[in-house]
């Protein structure tokens, strides 16, 4: 493998401002801002304005489309048209 062309692999946190939340993970993205975690090491912040904390789907507030209705007017109005045809 060629040297120095993989990007620098390091812990970051991700704090979401919507949710109040951070967690730590491992990315190569990088910031000038930084954070104390938990454990007392200082690293990288990353300002994210979606994440799992406050994303609808995850969170369960998700409302479901009743689509039925939908494809029921839709054979209507194609099913005379195509009796036509």
């Amino acid at each position: 493998m060629k040297s120095r062309i993989h990007p620098i692999s390091r812990p970051v946190v991700f704090r979401d401002r919507a949710a109040g939340t951070a967690f730590l993970t491992t990315s190569t993205a990088d910031s000038a801002q930084g954070v104390e975690w938990e454990d007392g090491n200082t690293y990288p912040v990353i300002d994210v304005e979606i994440s799992s904390a406050s994303h609808s789907f995850y969170t369960g507030t998700s409302r479901v489309v009743d689509t039925a209705g939908r494809i029921e007017r839709f054979e209507r109005r194609y099913a005379s048209a195509a009796s036509r045809g």
